[in-house]
């Protein structure tokens, strides 16, 4: 059997891997700057131009489905593909059938990117694309599943890493909660409607809402996390049975969540509890997974110094640790009645979405690119440097404005005078809400301006050649 170090890149399919790559980077940039645009309509409304297609109803869901569904899930097709291949040292099972989730998945974003501007939508959140784009996304993620499981199959090591275990899960459970979730009664081409009604609706909605997040978004680049950091740190993972722990915790208890996002509503008031309370416990494998993470740097704490691609790997996690902890938090009844409906959620959501997911999709991909290409390293690990503090700096000027500006909404909406009459109307909050809308926006603009430096980054490094990438000079 060919020893791991043996391997080289002619043994595995890498074709796969540098499309979904470098799409990555290219719908990020999209994704987060209609972000931007629809940040800025907040404080500027008139940036919708009176153009129904640019209003900030319909760009939002573009926005969430591009950086969701383009950007993160385009890193985790090239990041399983490429650590399957790697750590089962196999080439890619049926590779017909990988490079039709390629195209299938390009076809589907730009069905999406057309679709929902022009206002066809199921109203469902992170589920709006229409019936005939759903189908297509159950064919895509069923080929996606073969492709996965049949490349475990045939593997010549008898161990499968504790990656894949992460990436195999959120492959299955992905499906499950997309296929349940999207079923529908076609009224027209462009039209359906739930075959769920009423709170069945909003329950399976948000078992799949949260769902989305904790498998898409958590398990899936946990599987990242578990192969990239140990490899750009050159240190094995802390402890390998805290990631098998960390993992049937994680997959057991994390289904249960979604009713959290349904306090106060007509959901039953057991349901919103089982909530409250399967996401508390789940505060524990979350910061587990953080733990095994973090301490994999045991004796390798001095390369942050120096290796800004770690620095983005390390920094995601701290960002995991403390989106794990505010989530459950944020899903105690009490906690929920001040933060519910304010910015502080949006807040929540981007700490995750920006500092765990982007941050930890960004690291691995300036670990994979030159590998990818037959480099080194990156083109200019200088850049990569700026990149980083780019992005730290955006994702903490965004989530303290939102936590700030959400917490004093809940306050605002809650003060009474001592006849029983609100305080603020609705609008006062709303003005009082501006300055941080700003910060936010400002926050946003600082992380797509490093998305533009890691697309000029790669770009240089894919034209380079492997001969003269040494001396090429460091900015």
């Amino acid at each position: 059997m060919m020893n791991h170090s043996q391997s080289t890149g002619a043994d595995y399919n890498y074709t796969i891997v540098r499309q979904f790559a470098l799409t990555t980077v290219l719908w990020g940039i999209v994704g987060m700057s209609v972000g931007v645009l629809i940040a800025a309509q907040l404080i500027w409304p008139q940036l919708n131009f009176d153009t129904p297609w640019l209003t900030y109803s319909r760009l939002r869901p573009l926005h969430t489905n591009a950086v969701i569904f383009a950007f993160g899930t385009s890193a985790l097709f090239a990041t399983s593909y490429y650590v399957v291949q790697r750590t089962c040292q196999i080439r890619l099972f049926a590779p017909k059938l990988a490079a039709f989730t390629f195209w299938g998945w390009q076809a589907v974003i730009i069905a999406a990117a057309i679709t929902l501007p022009m206002g066809f939508t199921q109203g469902k959140e992170y589920a709006e694309l229409e019936w005939p784009i759903d189908i297509a996304i159950a064919i895509i993620w069923v080929s996606y599943a073969i492709v996965f499981f049949g490349t475990i199959a045939k593997r010549t090591t008898s161990h499968i890493y504790v990656a894949n275990w992460f990436f195999g899960a959120f492959i299955i459970t992905v499906a499950v909660l997309h296929i349940v979730n999207s079923m529908a009664v076609p009224v027209s081409l462009f039209k359906s409607y739930s075959l769920y009604s009423g709170a069945v609706d909003a329950m399976v909605q948000w078992w799949y809402g949260h769902n989305a997040v904790g498998f898409l978004l958590t398990a899936g680049f946990l599987g990242m996390m578990y192969y990239f950091v140990p490899k750009q740190a050159g240190r094995p993972v802390y402890s390998y049975r805290l990631s098998i722990v960390h993992f049937w915790a994680l997959i057991a208890l994390y289904i249960w969540a979604g009713p959290h996002h349904l306090h106060y509503t007509a959901l039953p008031d057991w349901t919103q509890s089982l909530g409250m309370v399967m996401s508390l416990i789940l505060f524990a494998p979350s910061w587990g997974g953080m733990i095994n993470g973090i301490m994999t740097l045991s004796g390798a704490w001095h390369k942050l110094r120096t290796d800004p691609v770690l620095r983005f790997l390390v920094v995601s996690l701290s960002f995991y640790g403390m989106s794990t902890f505010e989530g459950p938090m944020m899903a105690i009844k009490t906690v929920n009645a001040l933060s519910h409906y304010t910015d502080w959620t949006i807040g929540h959501v981007h700490s995750g979405a920006l500092g765990w997911v982007a941050m930890v999709s960004i690291g691995s991909l300036y670990h994979l690119i030159p590998v990818l290409f037959g480099h080194g390293r990156m083109y200019s690990m200088k850049l990569v440097n700026v990149h980083f503090w780019l992005a730290t700096i955006g994702t903490v000027l965004y989530i303290v404005s939102m936590w700030i500006s959400g917490v004093m909404q809940g306050l605002m909406w809650r003060a009474v005078n001592s006849d029983g009459t609100l305080t603020y109307s609705f609008v006062e909050s709303l003005e009082a809400s501006y300055p941080f809308y700003f910060v936010r926006f400002i926050g946003g603009c600082f992380f797509l301006t490093g998305m533009f430096i890691m697309a000029y980054n790669v770009t240089r490094t894919v034209k380079a050649s492997k001969d003269s990438l040494p001396a090429i000079a460091e900015a």
